[in-house]
């Protein structure tokens, strides 16, 4: 299907917008009335430029207030719409918005409203123009979709249909299944939004906080399932009003809009994508830094072996159980300290996913290698991250191990079995960016948004999982763009026994995050423990938790650069991740780091 985006869902000027629209790989534009005023370009100009972008304008949006009004303001609205036909002419655009009347001098009168957009088609068509009447969801007196296409339907009017609006209908909890009684010819055009599920006015709802199909929490497949067959053969749209992309590079979010609509073709069944490969495990985490010595100290006391070097590059391998670290000293700026840089994911077929994570406009990464190194293939997440599809241990693949020649020194066991999960900070306007990419391109499972609060605002948390847990991963945003919190990365150790892990680490010299005394105190007013447990986990400074499946107990390291450990022990099958315990641990890390000067 063709694939359209309105220019207010991208910042900057519009022929930035255009060209980013282009890159992304949509097929048309709707002109925002306010960008194309904004413009020094001609219409000709501008109708040239998407010519040569390859670019269809489908849509001139929009014109407000028309309808249902008093004879002489009507008059006035059609002097209006006759220079807006002309502009539309030299601009190439044949579909203009209509929305429904906001205005106080609308009347509530469905005949004297259809009689007046029957007039006003009358004029759209001389000019070869067709008008897309729109429900607003808070339209002064048409305000649902339906109602919008009784009005259409009674001015019979050719060149007069209706324009479906998903955030509109699906805000207001209207019925899409009504959608099946407008002939397909009659849907002049279909603009798609999601959004969080907020409690809160809808205009504000919609101007600040919508986002792309996949992002939030309506059925957008649902309502374009219902579009689709009624015939429609029109553009999907994307008409995204979002203050975080407003602010946002133009080009990521274009690529991000893209994404969202092929995922949403996929499911409707509309785009032979090729099929998820869904990871099964963490080959590895590797952390690049500066300097390997607070990093090799802190991965020995946590009971890590470092186990094999590469064969080229400065890369060591740290091993404890199946939980890999490699450690990466060759392409670390000082300045940027010790961060979480890619991950290894196991892959029932490494080559698949990297062509499914491709299709859905993966940056496919070049790898600098020799001649004798494993070929794997590698995509780049929104915040950076670097994702390799992996076979470890599998002799009919490529075993990226292959590359590292052993110390002699076996992996330890001392306690540690694996990867639990990880946690990768976002930057502030990749947030909802991410949860797509990881479910989309990796086939993860995208759990419910949560709000964590920091000592200087809310942090929002989301994980992205595999169906059977073996792998996790949770994607966070900062209470602030300049937030030192945002550059916080961790990656989760999982143990059978956290009190005996948290002792041997101590025991070799690791520094535990300090918990305060309060939190055990409210601990124990809200569960009981065995004797002696409570002093044991205040000891450590090992935080807990219950949901329904299970318990959770976990503690930190102290942070390395941007990087920091966690401990954590899973019982009778707990599934979350402490988020009760953030604002205490974040709490926490922000008083270490003013004790330390960090």
């Amino acid at each position: 299907m063709r694939t359209s985006i309105a220019t207010v869902s991208l910042s900057g000027s519009l022929t930035g917008k255009l060209d980013a629209a282009a890159r992304a790989g949509f097929d048309g534009v709707e002109i925002f009335e306010n960008d194309l005023l904004a413009c020094p370009l001609t219409p000709e100009d501008i109708r040239a430029r998407c010519a040569d972008l390859g670019l269809r304008i489908d849509l001139y949006q929009p014109m407000r207030d028309i309808e249902a009004v008093p004879e002489a303001e009507f008059a006035r609205n059609l002097r209006r719409a006759r220079h807006k036909f002309e502009l539309m002419r030299r601009l190439g655009a044949d579909t203009v918005l209509v929305c429904s009347s906001v205005s106080p001098q609308a009347v509530d009168d469905d005949a004297l409203a259809a009689e007046q957009l029957s007039r006003l088609a009358d004029l759209a068509a001389e000019s070869g123009v067709r008008v897309a009447y729109e429900a607003l969801a808070w339209g002064r007196h048409v305000s649902t979709y339906d109602h919008a296409w009784r009005i259409v339907e009674t001015a019979g009017h050719p060149a007069l249909g209706t324009c479906l609006d998903s955030f509109h209908i699906l805000s207001r909890g209207s019925d899409p299944q009504g959608i099946a009684d407008i002939p397909g010819e009659k849907i002049f055009f279909l603009q798609l939004a999601d959004a969080p599920l907020l409690a809160m006015d809808v205009l504000q709802w919609s101007r600040h906080y919508r986002c792309f199909p996949g992002q939030g929490g309506f059925d957008v497949a649902g309502l374009v399932r219902q579009v689709l067959a009624t015939g429609y053969d029109g553009p999907l749209s994307l008409e995204v009003f979002n203050d975080v992309f407003r602010q946002a590079d133009a080009g990521p979010t274009a690529v991000d809009a893209r994404r969202s609509l092929l995922v949403l073709q996929e499911t409707v069944g509309r785009a032979p994508l090729p099929d998820p490969v869904v990871p099964t495990g963490v080959a590895f985490a590797e952390l690049v830094t500066p300097d390997a010595e607070p990093l090799a100290a802190l991965l020995g006391a946590l009971g890590f072996t470092r186990t094999a070097r590469h064969r080229g590059k400065p890369v060591a391998l740290w091993e404890q159980g199946d939980a890999r670290v490699l450690v990466n000293t060759g392409t670390a700026p000082r300045r940027d300290g010790t961060r979480l840089a890619a991950i290894g994911l196991e892959s029932p077929d490494p080559a698949a996913a990297a062509r499914r994570a491709e299709a859905l406009l993966a940056p496919v990464l070049p790898r600098r290698r020799a001649p004798q190194d494993a070929p794997l293939d590698a995509v780049a997440a929104p915040d950076g991250t670097e994702l390799f599809f992996c076979a470890t241990g599998r002799p009919e693949l490529p075993d990226w191990r292959a590359d590292f020649e052993n110390t002699g020194v076996p992996p330890a066991q001392a306690g540690i079995r694996g990867i639990d999960h990880l946690a990768l900070t976002q930057p502030w306007h990749h947030f909802d960016e991410a949860a797509l990419f990881h479910r989309g391109v990796l086939g993860l499972h995208a759990q419910e948004s949560v709000d964590v609060a920091d000592p200087y605002g809310l942090m929002r948390s989301r994980a992205v999982t595999s169906p059977d847990g073996s792998v996790r991963i949770a994607l966070t945003v900062g209470a602030a763009p300049t937030d030192d919190t945002v550059h916080a990365q961790h990656i989760a150790l999982a143990t059978d026994d956290v009190v005996a892990a948290a002792r041997r680490f101590r025991e070799a010299g690791g520094s535990l995050l300090p918990v305060p005394a309060n939190y055990f105190d409210d601990l124990a007013a809200r569960f009981e423990f065995a004797d002696g447990e409570l002093e044991t986990y205040r000891d450590f400074g090992i935080l807990y938790d219950r949901d329904d499946h299970g318990v959770f107990r976990h503690c930190y390291t102290r942070t390395v650069g941007r990087v920091f450990f966690e401990l954590v022990q899973r019982d009778g099958g707990y599934r979350g991740y402490g988020a009760a315990n953030a604002p205490v641990r974040l709490a926490a890390q922000h008083t270490a780091r003013a004790l330390t000067g960090g």
